[in-house]
Protein backbone atom coordinates (compact mmCIF):
# COMPACT_ATOMS: atom_id res chain seq x y z
CA UNK A 1 0.00 0.00 0.00
CA UNK A 2 1.41 3.37 -1.02
CA UNK A 3 1.74 6.26 1.40
CA UNK A 4 -0.09 9.46 0.53
CA UNK A 5 1.09 13.04 0.97
CA UNK A 6 0.69 16.49 -0.56
CA UNK A 7 3.31 18.22 -2.68
CA UNK A 8 3.38 21.41 -4.74
CA UNK A 9 1.86 21.06 -8.20
CA UNK A 10 5.16 22.05 -9.83
CA UNK A 11 6.92 19.11 -8.15
CA UNK A 12 4.09 16.59 -8.54
CA UNK A 13 5.56 14.44 -11.30
CA UNK A 14 5.89 10.67 -11.24
CA UNK A 15 9.52 9.68 -10.56
CA UNK A 16 10.48 12.95 -8.83
CA UNK A 17 12.26 12.57 -5.51
CA UNK A 18 12.29 14.84 -2.49
CA UNK A 19 13.58 15.01 1.08
CA UNK A 20 10.99 15.52 3.79
CA UNK A 21 12.45 18.23 6.03
CA UNK A 22 9.73 18.17 8.65
CA UNK A 23 6.67 20.19 9.69
CA UNK A 24 6.65 23.91 8.92
CA UNK A 25 5.31 26.55 11.35
CA UNK A 26 2.97 27.95 8.66
CA UNK A 27 1.17 24.60 8.62
CA UNK A 28 0.14 24.53 12.29
CA UNK A 29 -3.49 25.49 11.64
CA UNK A 30 -3.96 23.61 8.34
CA UNK A 31 -6.79 21.09 8.29
CA UNK A 32 -4.71 18.82 5.99
CA UNK A 33 -1.45 18.90 7.99
CA UNK A 34 -1.70 15.25 9.04
CA UNK A 35 -1.44 14.24 5.37
CA UNK A 36 1.82 16.19 5.03
CA UNK A 37 3.25 15.33 8.46
CA UNK A 38 2.95 11.54 8.03
CA UNK A 39 6.48 11.19 6.61
CA UNK A 40 9.79 10.45 8.32
CA UNK A 41 11.82 13.64 8.74
CA UNK A 42 15.13 13.57 6.83
CA UNK A 43 14.07 10.71 4.54
CA UNK A 44 13.95 10.71 0.76
CA UNK A 45 10.76 9.78 -1.06
CA UNK A 46 9.89 9.05 -4.68
CA UNK A 47 6.56 9.96 -6.24
CA UNK A 48 4.98 6.78 -7.59
CA UNK A 49 1.67 8.23 -8.81
CA UNK A 50 -0.02 11.62 -9.06
CA UNK A 51 -3.70 11.83 -8.19
CA UNK A 52 -6.16 14.38 -9.50
CA UNK A 53 -7.04 16.15 -6.24
CA UNK A 54 -5.57 19.60 -5.53
CA UNK A 55 -5.79 21.78 -2.43
CA UNK A 56 -4.89 25.33 -1.46
CA UNK A 57 -1.73 25.62 0.64
CA UNK A 58 -0.58 28.47 2.89
CA UNK A 59 3.04 27.29 2.74
CA UNK A 60 3.40 26.81 -1.03
CA UNK A 61 2.78 29.64 -3.47
CA UNK A 62 0.77 27.33 -5.70
CA UNK A 63 -1.69 24.55 -4.97
CA UNK A 64 -0.64 21.15 -3.68
CA UNK A 65 -1.51 17.85 -5.29
CA UNK A 66 -2.18 14.45 -3.72
CA UNK A 67 0.60 11.97 -4.56
CA UNK A 68 1.42 8.36 -3.76
CA UNK A 69 4.98 7.98 -2.51
CA UNK A 70 7.51 5.38 -1.38
CA UNK A 71 10.53 5.85 0.85
CA UNK A 72 13.84 5.46 -1.03
CA UNK A 73 16.98 3.77 0.27
CA UNK A 74 19.88 6.20 0.73
CA UNK A 75 23.36 5.66 -0.72
CA UNK A 76 26.26 6.11 1.63
CA UNK A 77 29.89 5.17 2.17
CA UNK A 78 30.47 3.29 5.43
CA UNK A 79 33.40 1.39 6.97
CA UNK A 80 33.83 -1.95 5.23
CA UNK A 81 33.92 -3.88 8.52
CA UNK A 82 30.39 -2.75 9.46
CA UNK A 83 28.70 -3.39 6.10
CA UNK A 84 26.81 -6.67 6.12
CA UNK A 85 23.97 -6.95 3.62
CA UNK A 86 20.71 -7.40 5.52
CA UNK A 87 22.34 -6.27 8.76
CA UNK A 88 21.73 -3.20 10.91
CA UNK A 89 24.34 -0.52 11.39
CA UNK A 90 24.45 2.61 13.50
CA UNK A 91 25.28 5.29 10.97
CA UNK A 92 28.15 7.65 11.73
CA UNK A 93 29.32 10.38 9.35
CA UNK A 94 32.92 9.96 8.29
CA UNK A 95 35.28 12.58 9.70
CA UNK A 96 36.54 14.19 6.53
CA UNK A 97 37.16 17.72 5.35
CA UNK A 98 38.16 16.82 1.81
CA UNK A 99 35.42 18.52 -0.19
CA UNK A 100 37.20 17.66 -3.44
CA UNK A 101 36.68 13.92 -2.85
CA UNK A 102 34.13 12.41 -5.25
CA UNK A 103 32.63 10.45 -2.34
CA UNK A 104 32.41 13.36 0.12
CA UNK A 105 28.58 13.58 -0.06
CA UNK A 106 28.31 9.80 0.29
CA UNK A 107 30.39 9.89 3.48
CA UNK A 108 28.33 12.81 4.79
CA UNK A 109 24.86 12.37 3.24
CA UNK A 110 22.16 14.96 3.87
CA UNK A 111 19.37 12.62 4.85
CA UNK A 112 21.08 10.13 7.14
CA UNK A 113 21.23 10.88 10.83
CA UNK A 114 24.37 10.10 12.84
CA UNK A 115 23.63 7.69 15.67
CA UNK A 116 20.49 6.29 14.02
CA UNK A 117 20.19 2.61 13.05
CA UNK A 118 19.70 1.69 9.39
CA UNK A 119 19.36 -1.57 7.52
CA UNK A 120 21.96 -2.32 4.84
CA UNK A 121 19.83 -3.30 1.84
CA UNK A 122 22.65 -3.56 -0.71
CA UNK A 123 26.43 -3.40 -0.89
CA UNK A 124 27.54 -1.81 -4.17
CA UNK A 125 31.32 -2.20 -3.80
CA UNK A 126 34.44 -0.45 -2.57
CA UNK A 127 34.50 3.34 -2.22
CA UNK A 128 37.64 5.31 -2.93
CA UNK A 129 38.83 7.29 0.11
CA UNK A 130 41.50 10.00 -0.11
CA UNK A 131 42.32 9.44 3.58
CA UNK A 132 42.96 5.73 3.05
CA UNK A 133 39.91 4.49 4.98
CA UNK A 134 38.45 1.13 3.89
CA UNK A 135 34.92 2.10 2.86
CA UNK A 136 32.15 0.50 0.81
CA UNK A 137 29.16 2.02 -0.96
CA UNK A 138 25.87 0.78 0.46
CA UNK A 139 22.16 1.48 0.31
CA UNK A 140 20.61 2.13 3.71
CA UNK A 141 16.95 2.01 4.61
Amino acid sequence: MAAITLISESQAKEGNRFYYLGPQAECADCKLKEVCFNLEQGSMYEIKAVRGQTHDCAFNEDKVRVVEIAKVAQRSAVPKKSAIEGGLITFKEQKCGMLECKNYRLCRPYALESGKKYSVTEIEGDAECLLGEKLVLVKLF
